[in-house]
C-alpha cells in the first residue's frame, strides 16, 4: 500500500461550535420549563365539609364546641322522634363522661356515680348525673325529659373547670 508517510490529524472543531450546542441545549431547556410553567394546571383550594370554627379558638374551647354539637344532634334525635328518653339520656350521659375524660383525663366514663363524689368533680356533673341520668336509665317507671339532661349536659360542658 502506498502513501505519505506523514500522518495528518483529525480536523478540530473551533471553541465557537461548542458554546453553539451548549446555548442551543440550553435554550430548548429554557423554553421547555417555561411551557410547563405556563400551562399547568392549579388545583382549587380544598372545601371543609366541617362547621367552621373560630380561628383563635384554642384546643379547650373548640372540645367545647364539638361537644355542645353533639349534645344538640342528640337533643334533635330526641325531639324528631328517633329516638327513646331513656335512650337520649344514656347517649347524654355517655357524652358526658367522655367529654370530662377528654378535658381532664378524669375516667369518668369507668367511674360509678359515688366514685365521682368521693373524687369531688365538679356539682354540674353530680348533678346532672344524679337528677337526669341516673333516675332516667336506672329506674323503671321514672323517665326525666332529656330537653332538661341536654340543659344539664350543656352546663357541665360550658362549666367544667
Amino acid at each position: 500500500m502506498q502513501g505519505p508517510d506523514e500522518f495528518y490529524p483529525p480536523y478540530q472543531y473551533g471553541w465557537g461550535w461548542l458554546l453553539l450546542a451548549v446555548g442551543l441545549i440550553a435554550l430548548v431547556l429554557v423554553a421547555w420549563a417555561l411551557v410547563l410553567w405556563f400551562t399547568r394546571i392549579e388545583k382549587p383550594p380544598k372545601q371543609s365539609t366541617q362547621p367552621s370554627v373560630p380561628v383563635t379558638a384554642d384546643v379547650l374551647t373548640q372540645l367545647r364546641y364539638e361537644y355542645a354539637a353533639r349534645i344538640d344532634q342528640i337533643e334533635a334525635a330526641y325531639t324528631a322522634g328517633a329516638m327513646s328518653p331513656k335512650t337520649a339520656n344514656r347517649e347524654l350521659s355517655a357524652l358526658v363522661r367522655s367529654y370530662v375524660n377528654e378535658y381532664s383525663g378524669l375516667e369518668a366514663p369507668v367511674l360509678s356515680l359515688s366514685d365521682l363524689v368521693e373524687l369531688g368533680v365538679h356539682p354540674a356533673l353530680i348533678d346532672a348525673l344524679q337528677r337526669h341520668y341516673y333516675p332516667s336509665i336506672f329506674r323503671k317507671d321514672m323517665v326525666i325529659d332529656p330537653v332538661a339532661g341536654a340543659a344539664a349536659a350543656r352546663a357541665v360542658v360550658s362549666s367544667w373547670y
